[in-house]
């Protein structure tokens, strides 16, 4: 890869986690692919290791190293937004790991202009969801970016191969026990996969989780919690005001002390298998069910099914990649629009596991208590709701009426 008119090698951005792999990584990249390496990692909330691996990227090899605090960038233009459309994938999973991985990805491509580098690298494996993420966005930014994915590249044929090569270069190989599946960390959840988790019969060992106690270690007392909402996005949590990351944070740490916010599912990969993932999302699954509650206040029936039939597509677009695609952003223009209509206040009450709506109000609700009582009629007839259900049952009757005509002139046949 040498730059033969500058004398120079051509520089590669690789997304940088200070882990053995990503070590690896840089090292082959400098010794096999012939590139200097300038290493970013993104401070996603994961704390003193980010600047530690700044440290160690440059110990490792790397020309430049970047640590950036994305937290606040984060939460407000890709989580909430997210967030406002409701989405989960396959019904269960906040996407914690998915939403990260576009600005990662954008963080890369811009580091790799400000540096003058031909190429981006990343350390996802072959089989995964996330070299689908970070590539599509990179391409989605520079078109003309070279992508280099090691896993998808190097000779190495296991974890033994990988160790020697990183003894050859004198990069740090633990000699304690590695735990038996892999993790990825923000400020919105943590992932658990691979290893012992590969059975899906197998329960997570207890230990296993980091941001929340177990159901059966919560408080015997439940915990309530407030959470206001301005133009669709959550802004205070028990009446106190918060940026976004803060907010977050503040979340998760109620969320996780009551054991709110675990699942464990087999999901579909966009590469073509399933896998089983096991996540921790206290704070997004509280704010998830808040806002759900605002929204039966505030938004239409129509616009709020429209909305709903929408988040599985818009679910399926961030977990297959395709953040910086035209489609999600015209759908999140609709989301967006959506959302204003949601300001308004949820109550929950969080108990042993369970996050449960007690209460709702909002400014503008829509919930008009006079007009839905038993005792008052408002501007409601009931005498018109016969008509109405006549007229919606119209179809019906007919198509009744022409199942038995048939039904009569084939027993007559007989």
């Amino acid at each position: 890869m040498a730059n033969e008119q500058q004398g120079q090698k051509d520089k590669i951005v690789l997304a940088y986690s200070g882990g053995l792999d990503t070590s690896i990584i840089l090292k082959w990249l400098q010794t096999e692919k012939d590139y200097d390496v300038v290493a970013f990692t993104a401070d996603l909330g994961q704390g003193d290791e980010v600047e530690e691996a700044r440290v160690k990227a440059l110990n490792t090899g790397a020309v430049a190293a970047y640590a950036l605090d994305l937290r606040e960038e984060f939460v407000r233009d890709y989580v909430f937004p997210m967030f406002r459309s409701a989405a989960l994938y396959e019904g269960y999973y906040l996407l914690g790991t998915s939403i990260a991985r576009p600005l990662i990805a954008k963080k890369m491509v811009e580091i790799a202009e400000k540096e003058g580098a031909v190429a981006v690298s990343h350390g996802a494996t072959g089989k995964g969801n996330d070299q689908v993420r970070f590539e599509m966005t990179a391409y989605a930014l520079k078109p003309d970016i070279v992508t280099v994915a090691p896993w998808r590249d190097w000779d190495f044929q296991g974890r033994a191969d990988l160790e020697a090569f990183a003894r050859e270069h004198d990069i740090p190989v633990p000699t304690t026990k590695k735990d038996p599946w892999s993790t990825d960390a923000n400020m919105l959840h943590i992932s658990y996969e691979g290893g012992i988790l590969e059975d899906p019969w197998a329960e997570p060992p207890a230990h296993m989780f980091k941001l929340t106690v177990s159901p059966e270690e919560a408080p015997d007392q439940p915990e309530y919690v407030e959470v206001e909402f301005e133009n669709g996005d959550p802004v205070a949590i028990n009446g106190e005001r918060l940026t976004p990351a803060a907010l977050l944070i503040k979340a998760n740490e109620i969320g996780g002390r009551n054991g709110v916010g675990r699942i464990d599912l087999v999901e579909n990969r966009f590469v073509g298998m399933k896998s089983r993932g096991v996540y921790e999302t206290p704070g997004g699954t509280l704010l998830y069910h808040a806002r759900r509650a605002v929204e039966s206040l505030t938004l239409d029936r129509e616009v709020l099914h429209q909305r709903d039939a929408l988040a599985p597509k818009y679910a399926e677009l961030v977990y297959n990649g395709f953040w910086f695609a035209p489609e999600r952003e015209a759908l999140q223009v609709y989301i967006d629009h959506v959302a204003q209509a949601v300001t308004g206040t949820a109550r929950l009450k969080l108990y042993k596991g369970n996050c449960i709506v007690v209460g709702r109000k909002a400014p503008r609700s829509l919930y008009d208590k006079d007009l839905v009582s038993f005792e008052a009629g408002g501007d409601y007839n009931q005498h018109d709701a016969g008509a109405f259900i006549k007229l919606n049952a119209l179809r019906m009757r007919v198509q009744a009426r022409v199942d038995a005509k048939a039904g009569k002139q084939e027993v007559e046949t007989v």
